[in-house]
Parts: C-alpha cells; structure tokens; sequence
C-alpha cells in the first residue's frame, strides 16, 4: 500500500501487503511496464528495505519498496506568470488556465505559457521535474489543466483517460434555444487534410461522443453542460456546429459578435478523477471567468 506520508514527486513508496516477487509487485500494483523495468535495473533505482534488489527478489509482507525518479529539469523558460493552483500534492499540479493563455510553447507562442509559469512555480518550490501535461486546452479555452509531475503519474493518469476514468465537464454557451434538456452527439471527427485546422463530421473519422445538459434558456442562446466520453481535438466545438447550435465567440465553428464576447465562450470546469498513487477520488471545480459570467448577464 501506498502511505500518503511517504511520497515525494521523485520518489515512490510501497509497502508490500503480500508475499510475492519484486517484478510482479511492480507490474501488478504499481502499474510499471516491462521496459521500465529494465531501466530500474540499469541504473539500479529500486530500493527493497532500503537496499538495491534485482527483480526477480522474493517480497514480503511489509517490506518497503521505493522506486526512485530522477529526470532532467524541463528547459522551459521560468515567468512568474501569477498562475491560478487549485491543488499540488507529490504527483500532480492543477491550474485553472486563464483565456488566451497557451498551454506548451510553439512557433508562435513560445513564452507566457502555462509551462513557463510552471517552470518558475516549481523552481521556487525547489523541486526538479519534467512538464507533462495530462490534458490539454485551447488557446482561447480556459479552465482545469493536470500537470503530472512524473512519468509514472503521467502514465497513470492517460491510461485512466483512455479508459474513461477520468469525467471531465466543461460549460459553454451556444447559439440560439436547444430545445431538448439533454442529449448525445454520437458522431465521428475527422480532419480532411494534414495540414488542416479544422476537423467535420465524416464517418470515415474517429468515434466521438459528447453529451450535453441545457442549464439556462437566454435570449437566443443557451447555456450548456458538456460532458465528454472521448477527447477529440475541437470535439465540443465541432458536436455543436453539427448540432446547429455553434459556440458563440468560436471563430472557427461558432457565433462571432465580438460586442458578446471576444473568444470562445468554452470553460472546462470540472474534473473528476483518481490520484494515480492513492487512489483517492479528487474533484475540482474552476469557477467562470469574468468574461463568461458577463456574457451569460449580457443575454438574459
């Protein structure tokens, strides 16, 4: 078992609760690959009561296993960029993204990101560690974004997205009145071209699902729960053109009346999930930006 206490961002400890091997242990309950295991026993990273052992080593009730993590520092540029977190514990660091903000640097955008914030957010927590992002958002998106501290919480975390683990609610406004409360867009996404931005609905795509909960009836507009199954790029945007219902601020799919609002009126507010460790539920909410709440009162 996994004693809370223990843990560190680059270390992994586990007591045995049962008489096993030291491979099985770290394949069956603590979720390694076999290639990472090689590794661990290159450059001799996992401790048995303290003591480099060989994987094949007999394990017993109550002995301590520690896997240590020691990787390279990201070579993001630090900025003290007055990030929003929500939480950070041994594993993970959730951030509420503010609109316009990128996630990773690019070509375009290669500083004011979340990673360079990060970057400086950890360097003054004196820790050392790659910047993995569990999910990503949009520039004009805001909301929760997951930044796994390892590539062991890393892992875990995808493996739990793929497998639809992970509920993640996002809230939106759209054009015009849906007139059924709720519903489910079961519609394939596919993007014609290599170089193509925009991604349409074409059965030659792949298998997306979006469920949706109207919460307010405004003037020619609604306010919708989104909640995914899959996580497409534009799945959101892409379901609500195709339902008739664009979102309003999306230039690319939606309604734009920059008088409204001056991005897409998209906010991931909800995330749901397992610590990849503990195994605890942990559940966060991001409140609306100011620009959302002001366009829901400008359409009342």
């Amino acid at each position: 078992m996994f004693k809370k206490e223990n843990q560190k961002y680059n270390l992994i400890s586990y007591t045995s609760n049962e008489d096993s091997t030291l491979k099985q242990i770290l394949l069956d309950k603590l979720n390694f690959s076999v290639r990472s295991l090689s590794k661990m026993k290159r450059e001799e990273t996992v401790l048995v009561n303290k003591e480099f052992k060989k994987t094949s080593t007999k394990i017993k009730i109550g002995d301590l296993i520690e896997v240590k993590i020691e990787e390279d520092m990201a070579n993001f540029e630090p900025q003290d960029l007055n990030l929003e977190v929500l939480y950070d514990d041994f594993d993970i660091i959730m951030v509420n993204k503010p609109p316009f903000m990128v996630v990773h640097p690019t070509k375009s955008h290669y500083n004011n990101t979340i990673a360079n914030g990060i970057t400086d957010y950890i360097i003054k927590k004196d820790e050392k560690i790659k910047v993995r992002f569990v999910n990503r958002l949009d520039m004009n998106t805001s909301g929760l974004v997951i930044i796994a501290k390892n590539a062991y919480a890393h892992h875990i975390l995808s493996k739990d997205m793929s497998d639809d683990k992970v509920q993640k609610k996002y809230i939106t406004v759209v054009k015009g009145i849906v007139k059924d409360d709720k519903g489910t867009i079961n519609k394939p996404i596919y993007r014609q071209t290599e170089d193509s931005i925009k991604r349409v609905v074409d059965e030659r795509g792949q298998a997306s699902v979006t469920h949706y909960k109207v919460l307010e009836r405004l003037n020619d507009a609604t306010v919708l729960e989104i909640k995914l199954e899959t996580g497409r790029t534009h799945q959101i945007r892409v379901h609500m053109e195709y339902m008739g219902h664009g979102i309003i601020g999306d230039e690319l799919y939606g309604y734009v009346d920059e008088n409204l609002i001056n991005r897409q009126a998209l906010h991931a507010y909800s995330l749901d999930f397992n610590q990849p460790r503990t195994k605890e539920n942990l559940e966060f909410i991001a409140k609306l930006p100011m620009d959302i709440e002001e366009l829901i009162e400008k359409l009342k």
